[in-house]
């Protein structure tokens, strides 16, 4: 068997990992691209449900059967926005027309980038829309930014690099 710890093509070289504080969210539309700065994002995960099939014969012995793709929403954190971004003017028509209005899908890009602004790892969010938004509470006793969450379900997602 070989050792892949040896093998100098597995190795990681150290130097050249990303850092996560370099990154950007891009929103899609049919007016262009929008791109904004954000303090946070989470959900860029997945995860196989599975279920557990006993084999017969009485020895104990389960199966894992994979059953399901499941994912989390996706969240953003950033520093309140202008009421004429287009992101918070894209999620006041979807959130402000529930029921009966129409939801306006878009995809979302999420990017890690290099200390040069350049993208070097890729996320791809197809036909989201905005299911929550947040406000953090203000507090006199706190000097910061004051925070808006904002939660997308989508469709599907993949790392495009």
């Amino acid at each position: 068997m070989t050792n892949l710890t040896n093998n100098p093509s597995w190795q990681v070289n150290d130097e050249h990992q990303p850092q996560a504080f370099h990154f950007k969210v891009v929103f899609s539309d049919a007016s262009g691209t929008t791109d904004l700065i954000f303090e946070e994002v989470s959900g860029l995960n997945k995860e196989i449900i599975t279920d557990d099939i006993e084999e017969t014969g009485g020895d104990g012995f389960a199966h894992r059967i994979p059953k399901s793709l499941t994912h989390p929403t996706l969240l953003i954190k950033r520093g309140i926005a202008p009421v004429n971004s287009p992101l918070v003017l894209w999620c006041k028509s979807i959130l402000n027309s529930v029921p009966n209005g129409p939801i306006c899908c878009m995809p979302i890009m999420v990017y890690l980038m290099d200390e040069q602004q350049k993208p070097i790892r890729g996320w791809e969010f197809t036909n989201a829309y905005p299911i929550k938004w947040l406000v953090e509470s203000f507090e006199p006793s706190k000097n910061e930014v004051s925070i808006e969450t904002i939660e997308f379900e989508y469709q599907t997602s993949s790392r495009i690099f």
